[in-house]
C-alpha cells in the first residue's frame, strides 16, 4: 500500500458553506475503517472548526488548524501551538486603525467577525491587508500575510498548512510520502506540494488545478469521496503515472537524456566487480534519496557506509546491533539506519537479515516505512542457494536496492524484484549476462567494454532491449575512507593479506591496514620485495579493501624499480595514511 493517510483542506473541499454533507462522512469512515489515517488541514480557528462538526471531530486522527498553527489530538483533546501568540501591541493596533478599538467583533459584509484572533493566528479581509502590512512593517514584526479567497491570515514567518501537518505526521509516524493531500485554494498549494499525491477538488481555484497531481471530477466533498473510492479501489493507482515529480535521478546518457528511478516502484541492483564504484554509486543515490524525504534502512555487511551523515549507525565491529533497536530508531520518519554488521560473525550474519527482515516488512505495513531498504553483500546475506529467502522475501517487493559483486549468486526471491540494474566496472555486459541467466531473463544488447571509467555505469531496465551507458550522478559529499574496519577492524580470514614470502615459509596474517603497515616495517627485505615486485599489495588493496586509488597509488610504488625496499615500504605508508585515519597511537617499529 502506497498511500496510509488523507489530509483534506475544510472549507471549499470537505465542506460546502460550512457543513460536510452525509455521502461525505460515509466515504470519510469507510476510508478510515481500510486503516487509513484521517486529517484535516483547516485555516479556522479550532473551536470554531469543533463547534462545527461536533463529535465527527472524534473520526479524525489529528486536526491542523488555523493555517497550520494549531495541531488537535481528538482522541485526548491535546492542543499543541506551533508559533507564540500574536503581539498585543499588533492586535492593539489593528484594531485601532481599522476603528473597531471598541467593537472588536465587528462583522465584516459577509458575516464573519472583521478581524478574528486565534490562538496564533490573526484574520480579516481583503482590502485590510494594506492595514495589516502597514502595522506589521511600522511595528518592525517578522510576519507573514497568507491570502485564501478574500481572507487574510497572519501567521509567524514559516508557518502554513505543510508545517502544521508535517507537525500532525510526525505525531502519527507518518511520512508525507504516503499521504493524499486535497484542497481548493491558495493557502492550501504548501501542503498538497508537500504530499506524495496532492489532489484539488472540482471547484478548486485554476491555479490550484494546475499544480495539482489530481484533479477530481466532482467538487467539494462529492469530490473527495471520489477520491476515497479511488483509495479504497486500488490505492489511486491511475496517480502513478502523474508523479514524476518524486522521480529521483541516476544520471545521464551520452545525448543528455535524464535516466531516473521512481522511488515507490522500483527494485534496484547495482552489480559490478570488486573496487568498481558500487558504494560511491549507491551512497550517492542514497544520498538523494534521503534528501527527498525518504526513509532508509542500510544492511552493512562491511561496514563501508557507516560514515553516512543522514544516518543513525547500529552495530560496529565490537557490539552486534539488535532487531529492536533498529525497528525504534525507524518508528521516528525522519531516521535513517545503517545496520552495521561487523559485530555478527560471518556465518551468522544471513540469520540475523532473516531475523531483522521480517520486522522491517511488517513496520512497512504499518506505516509504508522504511521507503527503502538497501542491502549490501546480497549474495552473502541471500545467497542462491539459501531457501528461507522465498519465504522471506515478498513477491513484489519494492523499494529494495541489492548490492552484490555475483548477481548469479543472489536468491531468485530477490532477483524477481528487481527492474533496474545498473552494472558498474570490468566487462558489464558479462554482469548483465549473468543476471539474466539467473533471472531467466532475455539478454538485451549491450556494448563490450572492458571496463566502465570511474562514474559510468550500463543501466538496463529489465525487459528492454538494450541497455544504455550513463553518467552517475555522484556524491555531493566527498566519501572519505576512515572506516574503522580497514583501519583496525578485522577482514576475516579470506580477505586479510599475508606476508608468506618467496619460499613460503611464512604466514603472517594482517586483518587490516594498521597490521599491514605495522608487519610491513617488520618482514625482511627479501619477503617485501617478493610481494612488492608481484604487484600483491595492490591488488589486496583493490580487491579486498576495496580502494582503486589506494591501489593505484601503491601500483606506482610497486612499479618504480629503482627504490630500495625502506623507500618503498615508506611510499606504500604514505599512502595509506594519507587515505585513511589510522588510530593515533600507532606504532612505527617492529612487532615483537
Amino acid at each position: 500500500m502506497r498511500y496510509y493517510a488523507l489530509a483534506a483542506d475544510y472549507d471549499g473541499t470537505l465542506a460546502h458553506d460550512g457543513l460536510v454533507d452525509d455521502p461525505t462522512w460515509a466515504a470519510l469512515t469507510r476510508l478510515k475503517a481500510s486503516g487509513r489515517k484521517l486529517l484535516i488541514v483547516s485555516g479556522r480557528e479550532l473551536d470554531e472548526l469543533l463547534g462545527i462538526i461536533g463529535e465527527k471531530a472524534e473520526l479524525f486522527d489529528r486536526i491542523v488548524a488555523e493555517n497550520g498553527a494549531v495541531v488537535y489530538h481528538p482522541d485526548t483533546k491535546e492542543v499543541r501551538t506551533i508559533g507564540p501568540p500574536p503581539p498585543e501591541r499588533f492586535v492593539a493596533e489593528l484594531r485601532k486603525r481599522m476603528g473597531i478599538a471598541g467593537d472588536p467583533d465587528r462583522l465584516a459584509p459577509h458575516g464573519p467577525r472583521l478581524l478574528a484572533v486565534g490562538r496564533v493566528i490573526v484574520a480579516t479581509w481583503e482590502p485590510h491587508q494594506h492595514t495589516v502590512l502597514g502595522v506589521i512593517q511600522d511595528l518592525g514584526l517578522e510576519m507573514q500575510v497568507i491570502f485564501n479567497k478574500g481572507a487574510v491570515m497572519v501567521l509567524p514567518s514559516g508557518v502554513n498548512k505543510a508545517t502544521g501537518l508535517a507537525a500532525a505526521l510526525a505525531d502519527l509516524g507518518l511520512s508525507a510520502h504516503n499521504v493524499v493531500g486535497v484542497g481548493d485554494a491558495e493557502n492550501d498549494h504548501a501542503f498538497l506540494s508537500m504530499c506524495e499525491c496532492g489532489a484539488a477538488v472540482a471547484n478548486a481555484l485554476p491555479a490550484v488545478k494546475e499544480t495539482a497531481d489530481v484533479v477530481t471530477r466532482a467538487d467539494h466533498g462529492a469530490g473527495v469521496a471520489e477520491l476515497v473510492e479511488h483509495l479504497l479501489a486500488d490505492d489511486l493507482a491511475a496517480a502513478a503515472p502523474k508523479l514524476a515529480r518524486h522521480h529521483v535521478p541516476l544520471g545521464k546518457r551520452a545525448d543528455g537524456a535524464a535516466e531516473a528511478i521512481d522511488p515507490h516502484a522500483a527494485g534496484v541492483m547495482v552489480c559490478g566487480t570488486s573496487g568498481s564504484g558500487k558504494s560511491t554509486l549507491t551512497t550517492g543515490l542514497l544520498e538523494r534519496l534521503a534528501a527527498a524525504g525518504y526513509q532508509l534502512v542500510v544492511i552493512d555487511p562491511e561496514g563501508d557506509y557507516a560514515s553516512l551523515e543522514f544516518a543513525v549507525v547500529l552495530g560496529s565491529p565490537d557490539r552486534a546491533p539488535l532487531v529492536a533497536e533498529v525497528v525504534d530508531v525507524l518508528r521516528d520518519p525522519a531516521r535513517n539506519a545503517v545496520v552495521n554488521l561487523l559485530g555478527v560473525a560471518l556465518g551468522h550474519r544471513p540469520g540475523f537479515f532473516a531475523e531483522l527482515l521480517p520486522a522491517l516488512l511488517d513496520l512497512r505495513a504499518r506505516t509504508g516505512r522504511p521507503h527503502w531498504l538497501v542491502v549490501d553483500e546480497a549474495h552473502h546475506l541471500l545467497p542462491a542457494g539459501w531457501e528461507p529467502a522465498g519465504q522471506t522475501v515478498p513477491a513484489q517487493l519494492r523499494g529494495m536496492l541489492s548490492i552484490t559483486v555475483h548477481p548469479g549468486s543472489v536468491s531468485p526471491a530477490v532477483l524477481g524484484n528487481i527492474d533496474t540494474v545498473l552494472a558498474v566496472g570490468g566487462t558489464p555486459h558479462q554482469t548483465i549476462a549473468e543476471f539474466c541467466t539467473a533471472a531467466g531473463a532475455n539478454r538485451p544488447k549491450v556494448d563490450e567494454v572492458d571496463r566502465l571509467p570511474s562514474g559510468d555505469a550500463v543501466l538496463w531496465r529489465v525487459g528492454a532491449g538494450e541497455a544504455v551507458r550513463v553518467t552517475t550522478e555522484p556524491p555531493k559529499t566527498e566519501r572519505k575512507r576512515h572506516s574503522r574496519k580497514y583501519a583496525e577492524g578485522n577482514l576475516g580470514p579470506d580477505r586479510s593479506f599475508y606476508f608468506r614470502g618467496p619460499e613460503g615459509k611464512l604466514n603472517l596474517k594482517a586483518h587490516n591496514l594498521l597490521l599491514f603497515l605495522q608487519m610491513a616495517d617488520g618482514v625482511d627485505d627479501e619477503t617485501w620485495d617478493h610481494h612488492l615486485r608481484k604487484h600483491d599489495y595492490s591488488r589486496w588493496m583493490k580487491d579486498q579493501v576495496k580502494d582503486e586509488e589506494l591501489a593505484a597509488e601503491v601500483e606506482q610504488a610497486e612499479a618504480n624499480t629503482t627504490l630500495a625496499p625502506p623507500e618503498s615500504k615508506a611510499a606504500v605508508r604514505a599512502a595509506v595514511e594519507g587515505r585513511y585515519t589510522l588510530p593515533a597511537d600507532k606504532p612505527s617499529g617492529i612487532i615483537d
